[in-house]
């Protein structure tokens, strides 16, 4: 009797099946290679998940990604009607503060209007304006005549300024309040970022801007990344102390004018639970249960992109990437606030030059300045997109006013040189906040200023814009006389008989993108917002059970086929 050499099965399949099967998986694994390398179909949809470039961590954030549908997701009440979000998104950092000449100054608003930005986040330091004492807003620091004694200004002349430049540009701020002076902090402070002794100085401080600019500035951010490090001194980061400082301010700001808009301090993206810096989910449930739910009107969070592109959408609490607020949102949903906006206070990817004399080299995140360019548009695009409780996004940031900072990381996140040279990222920022294009909109209810197209007349009020989704609404807060609109370029279809609140325009459209115009007529109050929702992917699961089914019947008869043909007999 011959005996078998090897086994006649393994794991009851024949050893030529296995091998059909393994060449099989060499094929794909070769076309899987082949395609990432030369960045076809496969590599862009991996990008499109993972926000990776590289091959290797593309493959390795995509199963981070399909992990990321075992946990729960955030509830993000896309539907919510939000307020204090009636708002051109595009914003930008600055420092005009910094800019000595005011010709500069008016170089820097000019080109930032140029850009299509709307809003700039400008500081008011506090140091820089009560410099020597409470009360005392006069700035005694310079010789500005050169003889030989320091002058007296009034400290507020250069904010004066550059509050008039916004007024002449068109451009709203959001006044950053924060860096307090040294008579204001307890003795022996040696970190310049430390609260004051006295909270209440501070109040006075944010009262004393707002009333000077009462009426032209109308949003307030009450300091800056409280509960990161070094931003709230050398002691633990303390939350209850914050929403206190936040609280206080509030009501005094409010009191200067209800019609302003109170910002707490950008929450910074963190996992660390070391007090150094607080773990930012858990930071901000601590200001919620301290009151802070009761003052503020706008969350702000910062949404670097750091390792990873704005496309990247991997939901772990460990993961720090470019839609981490999705988790801040969610924790304001469950603490009542599903109605307050998150403004992005800071947004950038950083084109740090490769060279290891540069000071935190790695720490912000490095990509190449052509990276740059083409991720910052895509993340203003995404936000329009899929994020309606998604506010003001404001770039970091526009100008360094010279190059002494040239050997620290955070200096090439720069728009513009010090010598005023546009960079590649400013250009491209520039060729999509301009564009005529009317930007897409995803499911959800969307405020109709963060990305429609819009024009007015006497006669009608017109807009224009894409949405992604099978079912339209347009809302208003009282009903037009009549409402025309159109879908894809067809004829104008008329209502006039409308309902209270929102009225439906299309709810049997197919799946995919569609362009809308609406008109209104020219008396009435513009729309409120538009609701999107998108029904395909329900009505794709049929199709797609019965196309997972027949592919694996096939499989496993054709397994079964090449099993008895091939081996027939042995």
């Amino acid at each position: 009797m011959n005996k078998r050499l090897f086994p006649s099965t393994v794991f009851g399949f024949h050893p030529g099946t296995l091998l059909i099967v393994a060449a099989l998986l060499l094929i794909f694994a070769a076309a899987l290679g082949l395609d990432l390398k030369s960045q076809g179909r496969v590599y862009n949809y991996l990008w499109s998940v993972t926000g990776e470039t590289e091959p290797a961590k593309q493959l390795l954030g995509f199963g981070q990604y399909l992990m990321s549908s075992t946990r729960r997701q955030p509830d993000t009440q896309p539907y919510a009607r939000i307020q204090n979000n009636h708002v051109n998104p595009f914003g930008v950092n600055t420092f005009l503060e910094q800019e000595v000449e005011p010709d500069k100054r008016e170089r820097q608003v000019q080109m930032i209007r140029g850009a299509g930005f709307h809003w700039i986040r400008q500081q008011f330091p506090w140091e820089d304006i009560e410099i020597d004492g409470k009360g005392d807003f006069i700035d005694r620091r310079h010789d500005r005549d050169g003889d030989g004694v320091n002058d007296e200004i009034s400290a507020w002349d250069k904010y004066d300024n550059i509050v008039e430049l916004a007024d002449t540009y068109d451009l709203q701020i959001i006044a950053r309040l924060s860096a307090p002076p040294a008579w204001s902090q307890p003795p022996g402070t040696t970190n310049h970022f430390t609260p004051p002794a006295d909270f209440q100085d501070f109040v006075d401080y944010a009262v004393a801007v707002a009333s000077r600019y009462r009426g032209r500035i109308h949003h307030y951010q009450v300091w800056n990344e409280p509960n990161l490090y070094p931003e709230w001194g050398d002691q633990t980061v303390n939350a209850e102390a914050y929403t206190d400082l936040l609280c206080r301010t509030y009501r005094a700001l409010k009191a200067v004018d209800p019609d302003i808009r109170v910002i707490t301090g950008a929450i910074g993206p963190t996992i660390d639970l070391s007090g150094r810096n607080a773990y930012d989910v858990l930071y901000l449930q601590r200001m919620y249960q301290a009151g802070a739910g009761d003052c503020f009107d706008i969350l702000s969070v910062q949404g670097y992109g750091l390792w990873s592109g704005p496309t990247d959408h991997r939901l772990r609490q460990v993961t720090i990437n470019y839609q981490r607020h999705l988790w801040i949102r969610d924790l304001m949903v469950a603490n009542g606030d599903a109605e307050k906006p998150i403004w992005i206070s800071e947004a950038a990817w950083n084109p740090v030059p490769n060279d290891p004399t540069i000071a935190d080299l790695d720490r912000y995140g490095r990509v190449t300045m052509e990276e740059a360019a083409e991720w910052a548009p895509l993340a203003y695009e995404r936000a329009i997109k899929e994020w309606p409780w998604i506010g003001v996004i404001n770039y970091w940031y526009f100008k360094p006013a010279d190059d002494h900072e040239k050997g620290q990381s955070p200096y090439y996140f720069r728009l513009v040189e010090p010598d005023f040279t546009p960079t590649p990222i400013y250009e491209s920022l520039k060729a999509y906040a301009t564009s005529d294009d009317p930007r897409l909109f995803g499911p959800g209810r969307h405020s109709v200023e963060r990305g429609m197209v819009s024009f007015s007349d006497i006669t009608s009020i017109w807009y224009r814009f894409r949405m992604q989704g099978t079912n339209l609404y347009a809302c208003y807060d009282q009903p037009p006389l009549w409402i025309s609109y159109s879908i894809d370029r067809s004829t104008h279809q008329r209502i006039e008989t409308l309902p209270p609140a929102c009225v439906p325009l299309g709810n049997t459209l197919d799946g995919g993108e569609h362009t809308v115009e609406i008109l209104l007529p020219g008396s009435s109050d513009r729309l409120e917002s538009v609701i999107i929702i998108d029904h395909s992917t329900r009505q794709r699961i049929p199709w797609l059970l019965t196309g997972i089914v027949a592919a694996l019947f096939a499989a496993a008869i054709l397994v079964s086929a090449v099993n008895a043909r091939l081996f027939r007999g042995v």
